[in-house]
């Protein structure tokens, strides 16, 4: 990754571990479009009309991209494969902290409205803050916790909390252990894209091996929960075998994407970022674009409620219209607006003097 490119997407800081644009310049297309992946994966798990309980591509893999390219970012605002000089760590980490309390309570704010989604967004700053104390240590000891978490953390995460144990342990169990984004077993993948960022993801080294390194980690995880009884890697599961399986795919998922986009290859990349340009834009604002789905879901969801489900809730024509309108919306935004509107509030809320 050249100069410009790390500078680009590290100005806004964790915006862009939010889903955010950065503060111009050029963006990693390749994260743009994973980001925007990402965003529409997780409103067609949301959404789509369902027969049965089988599970979809999109269930949870959706969200562990969002979580992963979150670790990635979080990598590239921290310095990418070049170090932070220490003088500049404490602001970093400051930023963090403060974009981490407005996205916690923006997801909580969301999770009132009874859209009937499982909000990510105040689990996610949660992960940002257990994040602050290794974010500038070496990938070898980031790739330790990692697997010790992947092992270890599924082994806890099972009933749930419990509301008699007083505010602050019912917070720590919900949160950290048994609610739909259990924090601590969803960390590896921040902490995989963590990695990924500091090996600099420029690199069609770096690429190979994150399709590669993936490729083997889902085969594993897949295969463990296909091959052994008593082993799942199903949907949200929690299980060592899911965080194998679905973080791999989605490693090497971005893996493939930035290899693809790489000016490198320039004619198949230039065909894809503009096939995709689009969905790219969407990540490029994706926090502006979730919201707006959340809320959009809760108007529905509250309109079926209200007329003894005459509205339909979710249906094929919401699914696909909100796709629609959320692609054309961050199009048009980005073309001549720039920065998302929420990314501009929170740059502006939250911004680290440098």
């Amino acid at each position: 990754m050249g100069r410009r490119e790390v500078i680009a997407e590290s100005r806004d800081g964790i915006a862009a571990a939010a889903g955010l644009a950065s503060a111009g310049g050029r963006r990693i297309v390749g994260v743009d479009i994973a980001r925007g992946l990402a965003i529409i994966g997780m409103l067609v798990a949301h959404a789509i009309p369902r027969a049965d309980e089988s599970e979809l591509l999109v269930d949870g893999r959706s969200s562990i991209l969002f979580a992963t390219l979150a670790g990635i970012s979080l990598g590239i605002m921290t310095g990418s494969e070049r170090k932070t000089e220490p003088g500049h760590r404490a602001d970093r980490v400051a930023s963090i902290a403060m974009r981490a309390l407005v996205l916690f309570l923006l997801g909580v704010t969301l999770g009132s409205l009874g859209s009937e989604v499982a909000v990510i967004l105040d689990y996610y700053a949660i992960m940002f803050l257990f994040l602050t104390p290794v974010l500038f240590l070496p990938r070898w000891v980031l790739g330790l916790v990692a697997a010790v978490l992947a092992v270890a953390a599924p082994a806890f995460g099972v009933g749930e909390a419990d509301p008699t144990a007083g505010f602050l342990a019912y917070f720590a169990q919900y949160y950290l252990l048994t609610g739909y984004y259990p924090v601590l077993i969803w960390l590896p993948f921040l902490l995989v894209g963590l990695i990924s960022a500091r090996s600099g993801l420029g690199g069609a080294k770096t690429q190979l091996w994150m399709v590669a390194a993936g490729t083997i980690s889902a085969v594993l995880g897949y295969g463990a929960a296909l091959l052994l009884p008593g082993i799942t890697a199903e949907a949200h599961s929690g299980s060592t075998a899911e965080v194998l399986g679905s973080g791999g795919f989605v490693v090497a998922l971005i893996g493939g994407l930035l290899w693809l986009t790489s000016p490198e290859r320039a004619r198949v990349g230039t065909g894809i970022r503009a096939v995709l340009a689009p969905v790219g834009a969407a990540g490029s604002m994706a926090l502006t674009v979730y919201t707006l789905q959340i809320i959009t879901l809760a108007v529905f969801a509250v309109l079926r409620d209200e007329t003894g489900g005459a509205v339909e809730y979710p249906g094929w024509p919401l699914l696909i219209g909100m796709t629609i309108v959320s692609l054309l919306f961050a199009t048009f935004w980005r073309a001549f607006l720039g920065n998302g509107p929420l990314e501009r509030l929170l740059g502006r809320v939250t911004r680290t003097q440098r």
